[in-house]
Order: C-alpha cells, then structure tokens, then sequence
C-alpha cells in the first residue's frame, strides 16, 4: 500500500504565504515526478507545478513567480510555497506522484488540503 498525505492548507488573506506539504509512503520501490493540482468549486482540476526526480520543475502561468515548488533529498516529500497569494488561489490542492508500486508503475494522489483565500 501507497500513501501521499497532504498538509499545510488553510485560510490565509490575500497577500499572504502557505507552504504547503505532501509524504508519500509505503512499500515504494521508486518515485519519479511529483506535483500539485487543485481544483475550485465548480471547475476542472488544473496543474499548479512539477517537479522530476532531477529537480526540473514546470508551472503554470498563473502562478508563475507567486509558487515554488521543491523536494526534499529522499525525494519522498513535494512542498509547495505559496506567495501572494489571491482569492482565485482558492482550491483544494491535491499531490500526484509516480511511483512503483509491487513492480506497478502508475500515478497516485492524496486526498487534498484546502486553501481559502479570503479578501
């Protein structure tokens, strides 16, 4: 069994930070990308960042120079720093990982933290 397990989240005011975290755990022989998504009420999940084993991350635009995504050396931990941050920032933001699983490569996700933005 596999776990991703998400915390950090909150309601915080416009302008402000959250550094969001997230810990896969388990029987995990190896773990290659991991990233954030977050989804608002009434809209579609949306990539927020990523980042590769070797450290290359990717952003959304809208984001871009607000969020900064990192690992840690095991590479078993995604973090998420949040700067200015705005009410559109309002979302759940779940982890996704690729790990491999009883030799099973294959996409996992936590169950999400929410992020309310207030203004």
């Amino acid at each position: 069994q596999v776990r991703l397990v998400e915390s950090g989240g909150g309601l915080v005011q416009a302008g402000g930070s959250l550094r969001l975290s997230c810990e896969a755990s388990g029987d995990i022989s190896s773990i290659g990308s991991m990233g954030w998504y977050r989804q608002a009420p009434g809209k579609q999940r949306a990539l927020v960042a990523t980042i590769t084993s070797s450290g290359s991350t990717n952003y959304a635009d809208f984001v871009k120079g607000r969020f900064t995504i990192s690992r840690n050396g095991a590479k078993d931990m995604v973090y998420l720093q949040m700067n200015s941050l705005e009410p559109d920032d309002t979302a759940l933001y779940s982890c996704n990982a690729r790990m491999t699983y009883r030799l099973v490569y294959s996409y996992y996700w936590g169950q999400g933290t929410q992020v309310t933005v207030s203004s």
